[in-house]
């Protein structure tokens, strides 16, 4: 329901008055039943076969230069495969990885930690080798990035085993008493410190990464997010990089949206984030 939702808030129709060529390829088939076999991760099969369809389809974008691949999700479990089609992609280019992720959670769960077993919270460990084969080796090795080139932006829900898991690993997050305290442009700028023309950015964006006052639209809501000017000014550093190479949207629920109230919101940060702006800049 997510993809059809930004749709119909006219994300294609906002980024192609930008001047951008839009190229909607439509929805990726996968599994619709989901059959839990048990054992620490929940569907692990079905997440598994999506994350693949997901990896060949940005991949076969990114390796035919056919331009920015723009994945609409679901919940942000898919991450795990358009992020390492991205790094393959970035080691063949021989091009520096930044991944911005913007989320209240970190996502940083093994199934040791989460009482769940919800794949959707381990999407990061994943990528950084924690986690099953199915989903750790989506490149053909382990792990498909290094912690090194993560930026998360935005957490306020972090479990506590989780937490330490973070610090061992060394993941570098700017959690909301961080923005509270230095402030969004401060906050952004660290993020995008050390970044260059041989740099791929990948934006994740995890909607509930928004104050759930101006998002109500997702399933796991988490009170004390940015505001809807914090955010914009988040898109538009982003912008004036020029960097921005792939992106995933995820999480969005329509279930839980106020007459899409939060779809037309997201639609309006991503032409911020593709270059939209109040007046010209120089850069």
């Amino acid at each position: 329901m997510g993809p059809e939702a930004l749709r119909v808030a006219n994300l294609s129709q906002n980024l192609a008055t930008l001047g951008y060529t839009v190229l909607d390829t439509g929805n990726l088939q996968g599994p619709v039943e989901y059959k839990d076999a048990g054992g620490p991760y929940k569907n692990l099969a079905s997440v598994a076969e999506w994350n693949q369809r997901v990896f060949q389809a940005v991949h076969q974008v990114l390796s035919q230069q056919q331009g920015i691949p723009v994945l609409l999700g679901g919940d942000h479990s898919v991450a795990i495969g358009s992020i390492s089609a991205v790094a393959q992609h970035c080691q063949t280019q021989n091009k520096q990885l930044r991944v911005l992720w913007f989320d209240a959670h970190a996502d940083f769960n093994t199934p040791e930690l989460s009482p769940s077993g919800n794949l959707h919270g381990m999407p990061m460990a994943c990528l950084c080798g924690l986690g099953p084969t199915a989903l750790t080796h989506l490149r053909g090795h382990s792990p498909a990035i290094d912690a090194a080139c993560i930026r998360q932006i935005g957490v306020r829900s972090v479990d506590a085993g989780e937490r330490k898991l973070i610090h061992d690993m060394g993941l570098e997050i700017f959690d909301m008493r961080h923005i509270d305290e230095q402030g969004m442009r401060a906050t952004m700028t660290s993020a995008l410190m050390g970044i260059d023309d041989h740099t791929h950015l990948h934006v994740s964006f995890d909607v509930d990464f928004l104050d759930p006052g101006i998002a109500p639209g997702v399933g796991t809501a988490v009170p004390g997010g940015p505001t809807y000017r914090e955010a914009q000014l988040c898109m538009e550093m982003i912008a004036d990089t020029g960097l921005l190479g792939s992106l995933d949207i995820v999480e969005l629920n329509p279930a839980c949206d106020e007459r899409n109230k939060t779809a037309h919101l997201v639609s309006d940060l991503m032409g911020s984030l593709f270059g939209k702006s109040t007046l010209l800049r120089k850069n």
